[in-house]
């Protein structure tokens, strides 16, 4: 397995040079900023990244006013509450897009953050402290107490969040098969663990944040995949 700057060394070769790769790492945000966040943006992020998930991400950019004024803002305690009469009237609504099973998950994942809020004070609480060691731990709490936040859904949610995180990607999945970390796609529970084991040593050893690694992973496969 390659050391972090052996990674940059061969991304500088595809795409230039080291300053060049710097100036492609993602934004992240500290754990006070995501505290600061409300929790209709959190809701309102699981949604946008749910409705882009499999489909245009230019129309549901394009639509977003429009789901912001459909869902009044997202806040999570109006839209746990949901009602038949709410469900039929968004799926007459042009607004937004007007898929019923994503719909529904604005409900299933209020749900959640009202429910994280009474046990961490705040959902924005319960993602900021999570520790990144323990990353897979945190997109397997999205997973199974939300709706639709399996794959890399919610590794998308928290990337546009502020999380820090990787995105399995397949630029990302190639660079660690070839690194030798998995042979596949990382979706057991084993090669998901070996994932983290590759990150949290990527990140000891660089001082770097997975967010950083992830991107330079992609980066290191060429500009062709």
């Amino acid at each position: 397995m390659r050391n972090i700057d052996e990674l940059f060394e061969l991304a500088a070769s595809h795409r230039g040079n080291r300053e060049v790769i710097e100036d492609m790492m993602p934004a992240i945000k500290s754990a006070d900023e995501i505290k600061a966040l409300s929790e209709d943006r959190i809701l309102a992020g699981m949604t946008r990244a749910i409705f882009q998930a499999g489909f245009s991400w230019k129309v549901i950019e394009n639509k977003w006013t429009g789901f912001e004024e459909a869902f009044e803002g997202f806040v999570p305690v109006r839209w746990k509450f949901m009602s038949d009469d709410d469900l039929d009237s968004l799926l007459q609504d042009t607004r937004i897009v007007r898929n019923g099973i994503k719909i529904q998950t604005v409900r299933d994942n209020a749900i959640m953050l009202c429910d994280l809020e009474d046990e961490y004070g705040a959902a924005a609480a319960c993602i900021a402290d999570w520790p990144m060691e323990d990353f897979v731990g945190l997109l397997a709490m999205l997973h199974k107490r939300g709706s639709r936040l399996g794959g890399s859904t919610a590794q998308y949610f928290l990337r546009f969040l502020g999380k820090d995180g990787w995105v399995m990607g397949r630029d990302v999945v190639a660079a660690l098969v070839r690194e030798g970390v998995v042979d596949k796609a990382p979706t057991g529970k084993g090669a998901q663990a070996s994932v983290q084991a590759a990150f949290n040593q990527w990140a000891s050893e660089s001082g770097r944040p997975f967010a950083h690694i992830s991107r330079l992973l992609a980066l290191s496969t060429g500009p062709n995949l």
